[in-house]
């Protein structure tokens, strides 16, 4: 006991802020790849609205 607190009390919270970390680093990353992807299938669009222009044109 720890300052009249069960240790498995101390673990249980500490793994839940662990268990909170670890969620909030996630949701970064897939938020991350998630405007990788937006970022890459806007520039395929952009690209073909460019070739297009381009062939109109010619």
């Amino acid at each position: 006991m720890v300052a009249g607190i069960p240790l498995w009390t101390i673990a249980l919270v500490l793994l839940i802020i662990f268990c909170g970390y670890m969620a909030l680093r996630a949701i970064r990353e897939d938020y991350k790849q998630e405007q990788e992807y937006i970022e890459r299938e806007g520039k395929v669009y952009m690209d073909r609205i460019q070739e297009a222009r381009s062939t109109r044109s010619s």
